[in-house]
């Protein structure tokens, strides 16, 4: 049975929830995504914490940072573009980033150019518009989390991640265990489960909470409204409008094929896209527990100006 039935027909058990009430589809959201996400999370965690006991926090440093902290930039960022930014990849990549001792700054160029360059964007474009205009996309996306990220290094902001977080990448470089076979990698990647989502879970909750309310209780017409103007505003104002909305990149392309099919302009689709994907609130919620709310804050700021930057130059352009 798909997970989405089967959370409508769990909702329709709830006494005094009429089906299409606001009420009726923010529970349903809630429903359906908490298992998702939680075993995606799961399932990622343990991946990485597999992974993890072949590449060691020394030969993650000398891959991603090397002599030049630059060519570090250039990597993660080539990384973020095939790898899909939500809360249950992010996290457990980064905590992997910081207990291999990755620079700050090197991890960043990961997290921004994740949203900022989406697979899924990318093919649209490409069946759009053409090579060309899904080459200035990449290359744009791509350029932003390289500087962003160089950037943010020379910041030094390493005592901004949560204390919790610097802890892991000292455990990992005090206390490399060794693996003998594949029960000890598998038991080390339960632990890394137990340990991460342990940490997080209560997080996880409340963003996918969060995002449950706006998708029952937001109008699409007025999400339309907004984005259907070719004003200067309507940038930063599909932006905003995108900011508390939940979802990934798959549950947004209907909304966003629909806006193009009303005229809209194309920078402007894409510039809601990436911050719906890239600094949702829940999303943002989610990250709390390893980011501190400055470091949060310059990870916004830092995504949401190239989202603009997108945005603009594409309304330019086309």
């Amino acid at each position: 049975m798909r997970l989405n039935p089967m959370a409508r027909a769990l909702t329709d058990l709830i006494p005094g929830l009429e089906r299409g009430s606001h009420w009726y589809e923010a529970v349903a959201f809630f429903i359906y995504d908490t298992p998702k996400v939680l075993m995606l999370l799961g399932i990622v965690v343990f991946g990485i914490g597999v992974l993890r006991t072949w590449v060691t926090p020394q030969r993650t440093r000398k891959l991603l940072a090397g002599d030049r902290e630059s060519a570090g930039n250039v990597l993660a960022s080539l990384l973020g573009v095939i790898t899909p930014f939500c809360s249950c990849s992010a996290v457990p990549l980064f905590l992997g980033f910081v207990a291999a001792g990755v620079p700050l700054g090197v991890t960043f160029s990961f997290l921004i150019a994740a949203p900022m360059v989406n697979e899924i964007a990318l093919v649209l474009l490409y069946g759009l518009f053409g090579f060309k205009v899904a080459a200035i996309y990449f290359a744009t996306g791509v350029g932003i989390a390289i500087v962003a990220g160089w950037v943010l290094g020379r910041l030094h902001l390493d005592n901004w991640l949560e204390p919790w977080v610097l802890q892991v990448r000292n455990d990992a470089e005090e206390h490399a265990p060794h693996f003998r076979d594949w029960r000890d990698r598998i038991d080390f990647g339960l632990n890394a489960v137990r340990d991460i989502v342990g940490k997080t879970w209560k997080y996880i909750l409340v963003g996918i909470a969060a995002g449950a309310g706006i998708h029952g209780f937001v109008p699409e017409g007025f999400m339309a409204d907004i984005m259907g103007s070719e004003a200067w505003w309507s940038v930063p104002a599909a932006v905003l409008v995108g900011i508390p909305l939940y979802a990934n990149a798959a549950g947004i392309i209907p909304i966003v094929s629909a806006l193009l099919g009303k005229g809209a302009a194309l920078g402007t689709v894409l510039a809601f896209m990436m911050s719906v994907i890239a600094l949702s609130f829940p999303e943002m919620v989610i990250l709390r527990k390893v980011l501190t709310t400055r470091l949060i804050a310059v990870f916004a700021v830092t995504v949401g100006t190239g989202i603009l930057l997108v945005g603009y130059l594409f309304n330019a352009i086309l």
